[in-house]
């Protein structure tokens, strides 16, 4: 008897049951790419965009009681007969104890501190003058102090400003304020946001040196919430300039020019928990305040002290190789040598910024 040979079923799924398949896949997948997108775009970065060109890197020669003379020499430079005057001008919102760490350290250094701070954040939010409401705790510096206020645009309910129009018309306004301290052709201008902090030795070099370049980027070791957790030298929009009538206040990519080891970028290094739920709403990247939980401030305590990120981000780099070994949690540090001396100075009051200092207070 001959037997019937083995097919496979030809038949093709019903129209009814690729619906249903499609019902349940296409909600899946767009809660997926709203909820994970930044994760799932960051992760494949590598394949779509590409790093910025490389920068020329200028070694940095330091070391305790070495003469300036010698140190310029190093550097391929020559010692001044008198140092230039330096200016170090941020805008400001709340980063108070950064600030005061900064000015301690640069004091003996600087000749006029100019500061601006803004009626609103860089997200249209009225916000109080915190430093004009503080100003009590700087008397230290105060005779070097040019502090001024710009008015800044509150976003109209429903609105949605662009932060970065708002930050770049606050840095605008610093020009004018540098020109009304006083600053001339050939002072040192020091161009950082607050918590880029550069090193005494840094100033000195640009202050006391011929042959500075008139533009150079500033290489600052990177940590995140305290010194407690460094992340890596990335950071390098700071800048310092040798003042000329086309010197425009930004804080972007200005020169190739790289000076190694320059100071300290501390992001995030707030007493308060409260601080740091106002600067994720207040500063440019607010927008990565994707779920309220974010701001949740016993979640924002944990990622303070497991080094996580606030905003639940994969790191920003361009190979898979960085992307995965910088993927997790910071890894803790506990040296704090190499810091700023007004911070170990005053150690006492800055102890949430030093390795075991990671419980912040609420307010």
């Amino acid at each position: 008897m001959a037997t019937r040979p083995f097919r496979l079923s030809s038949r093709r799924p019903s129209p009814k049951f690729l619906f249903i398949i499609l019902l349940i896949l296409v909600p899946i997948c767009v809660i997926g790419i709203f909820t994970y997108g930044q994760k799932i775009s960051y992760f494949f970065r590598p394949l779509w965009d590409r790093p910025p060109p490389p920068f020329k890197r200028l070694p940095h020669y330091y070391a305790e009681n070495v003469s300036m003379d010698h140190l310029c020499r190093l550097h391929g430079w020559s010692l001044r007969s008198e140092p230039r005057r330096v200016f170090d001008a941020v805008i400001f919102s709340n980063e108070l104890d950064i600030l005061e760490i900064r000015w301690r350290e640069l004091y003996p250094y600087v000749t006029k501190f100019v500061i601006l701070e803004s009626n609103t954040t860089f997200t249209g939010i009225p916000k109080p003058l915190f430093f004009d409401l503080d100003r009590s705790r700087f008397a230290f510096a105060e005779g070097k102090i040019v502090h001024d206020v710009f008015s800044g645009r509150i976003a109209a309910r429903g609105s949605h400003e662009d932060p970065f129009v708002l930050e770049s018309q606050q840095r605008r306004a610093m020009n004018g304020l540098l020109r009304r301290a006083g600053i001339s052709y050939g002072d040192v201008l020091i161009m950082t946001d607050t918590d880029e902090i550069p090193s005494p030795q840094t100033a000195k070099l640009v202050q006391w040196c011929d042959g500075v370049p008139p533009v150079m980027h500033l290489e600052l070791k990177h940590y995140m919430y305290s010194f407690e957790f460094p992340v890596d030298y990335s950071s390098w929009r700071a800048t310092t300039h040798i003042y000329d009538p086309n010197t425009f206040y930004q804080h972007s990519r200005q020169t190739d020019v790289l000076f190694s080891d320059a100071g300290w970028h501390c992001s995030f290094c707030f007493r308060h928990i409260q601080e740091f739920v106002f600067k994720m709403t207040a500063y440019s990247h607010a927008d990565r305040v994707k779920r309220r939980e974010f701001l949740d401030q016993s979640r924002i305590q944990k990622c303070i002290c497991r080094g996580d990120d606030l905003f639940d981000m994969l790191p920003e780099e361009y190979t898979f190789k960085e992307l995965i070994k910088k993927m997790g949690s910071i890894p803790r540090s506990a040296s704090a040598v190499h810091l700023p001396s007004s911070l170990i100075e005053n150690a006492d009051k800055f102890r949430f910024l030093l390795p075991g200092g990671c419980i912040r207070t609420p307010e």
